[in-house]
C-alpha cells in the first residue's frame, strides 16, 4: 500500500523575521523535526519552525502539484497562515 504524501506549510516561530516554507513529505512529524534541527531543506536552517497547515494526497505528484501551487500562490499561502482555511 503506498505511503500517503503530505503538503506543509510552516511559519517560523523564533526571535526572527517572520518566514513561512511549504514542502511536502510522506512523513510530517519527521520532516518538521528535520527542519527543526537543521537538517531539512537549506531555507529552513537555524530557525525554529511551527506546522500551522498540512493536506493530504494519495500520489506523490498530486502532493508535488499542489506544493508548487502553494509555493507560488501568495495571497492563498498568506490566508492560510492566518488560518483561513475556508
Amino acid at each position: 500500500m503506498p505511503k500517503s504524501c503530505y503538503v506543509y506549510l510552516l511559519k517560523s516561530c523564533d526571535d526572527g523575521p517572520a518566514k513561512s516554507y511549504v514542502g511536502w513529505t510522506t512523513d510530517l512529524e519527521k520532516r518538521l523535526a528535520a527542519h527543526n534541527d537543521g537538517s531539512g531543506a537549506k531555507a529552513t536552517r537555524g530557525r525554529k519552525w511551527q506546522l500551522v497547515y498540512s493536506e493530504v494526497f494519495k500520489t506523490r505528484g498530486a502532493a508535488m502539484s499542489r506544493e508548487y501551487e502553494l509555493k507560488n500562490n501568495r495571497p492563498e499561502r498568506q490566508r492560510l497562515l492566518d488560518g483561513n482555511e475556508d
